[in-house]
C-alpha cells in the first residue's frame, strides 16, 4: 500500500535518546507517536503477572495462550492493559528487564511486529524500538539509529529512573544496560543492529533539541511534511 505520509523509524541502544527524541520529532511533524518499547514492556508485565517465566520449558506455548487475551492502548504517556492503567509500572528497572527477556521469544515479537505494523502502515508516524528499520518496516520512508557512549546512556537512564521515583544505583543501572545490550545484540531473533541505510546519529554530546532538529531537518529536506 502506498503511504501518504512517510514511516520514520528510530532504532538504537537503551539511553540513547530514542523516545524523548521520537515523541518531540513526531510534534514537530505533527505525526503520531508510537513508543514499541513501552509496548514490549506491557507484555512483559502481563507475562510476569500471569506467572510465566522466561526460560521455563515449553515457554513459548504459555506465552501465546496468554498473549490471547492481552490488550494494549498507548495514549501519550499513558500505557493500559486489558484495561489497567500502568503507566508508573512500566518504568521498573524489573519489567524493562524483562522486556528483554520475553523479546526475544517468536510468539512475543510476532504478536508486536503485527500491532506496530498496523499501526503504521498509513504512515505519518514516528516508531522507535530496536528493530523498527530491520523487522518492523525495512521499508521505512526514513530510518535512523541512534546511539551514545555507554556510560552517558547509563547516566541518562539513572537520571530518567530517579525523575519518576524510581530508586535506583548508579553501578547497577550500568551493569544492567550493558548486559541489556549483550542480550539485544547477541539474540537470534531480531537483535539489535543498524539497518544498512539508516543515519546514524551520535547523541553523546547532543542536547535533545539538538537530536530532533536534526532529525526533523533530514526529514523536510527529503519529504514534504
Amino acid at each position: 500500500m502506498k503511504r501518504t505520509r512517510p514511516v520514520i523509524a528510530i532504532d538504537g541502544p537503551v539511553g540513547a535518546g530514542k523516545s524523548t527524541v521520537a515523541r518531540e520529532l513526531a510534534r514537530a511533524l505533527g505525526f503520531t507517536y508510537l513508543n514499541t518499547g513501552a509496548m514490549y514492556r506491557a507484555v512483559a508485565v502481563a507475562l510476569r503477572d500471569a506467572g510465566v517465566k522466561a526460560d521455563a520449558p515449553g515457554v513459548e506455548k504459555r506465552v501465546e495462550s496468554v498473549l490471547q487475551s492481552v490488550h494494549v492502548e498507548i495514549d501519550g504517556e499513558r500505557i493500559t492493559l486489558n484495561g489497567r492503567d500502568i503507566s508508573n509500572i512500566i518504568s521498573d528497572p524489573e519489567v524493562s528487564d524483562l522486556a528483554s527477556r520475553f523479546s526475544a521469544l517468536a510468539p512475543v515479537r510476532a504478536r508486536m511486529r503485527e500491532l506496530q505494523r498496523a499501526a503504521g502502515e498509513k504512515g505519518g508516524v514516528v516508531m522507535e524500538g530496536r528493530d523498527i528499520g530491520t523487522a518492523v518496516f525495512p521499508d521505512a520512508e526514513f530510518k535512523f539509529y541512534l546511539d551514545a557512549q555507554v556510560e552517558v546512556r547509563a547516566e541518562r537512564r539513572w537520571a530518567e529512573l530517579r525523575k519518576k521515583g524510581v530508586a535506583a544505583d548508579r553501578g547497577e543501572v550500568l551493569s544492567q544496560l550493558i548486559e541489556r545490550d549483550r542480550r539485544d545484540t547477541a539474540r537470534e531473533l531480531a537483535p539489535l543492529r543498524r539497518a544498512d541505510d539508516a543515519i546514524v546519529i551520535d547523541t553523546t554530546g547532543l542536547s535533545i533539541t539538538e537530536v530532533v532538529e536534526e532529525l526533523r531537518t533530514r526529514v523536510r529536506s527529503r519529504s514534504a511534511v
